[in-house]
């Protein structure tokens, strides 16, 4: 099923870089996200719980787009 919050995003294990896409078009890079955080994003059934309740209250972040 579809978000309704989280359009798409992508993990960049170097940087440890979590870059979400938000439906409304906002990208926001989430800073020294643990490859473990993203393996769980990816397994979760509601994308938007889990970012706003794990991501957002622990990782900071940088306004792409």
């Amino acid at each position: 099923m579809p978000s309704s919050v989280v359009h798409s995003y992508e993990y960049f294990p170097k940087t440890e870089i979590l870059r979400i896409v938000y439906q409304s078009g906002a990208i926001y890079d989430y800073l020294k996200v643990p490859q473990k955080i993203a393996d769980q994003l990816k397994m979760v059934k509601s994308k938007g719980t889990f970012l706003n309740k794990v991501i957002k209250k622990k990782f900071k972040y940088v306004k792409i787009k």
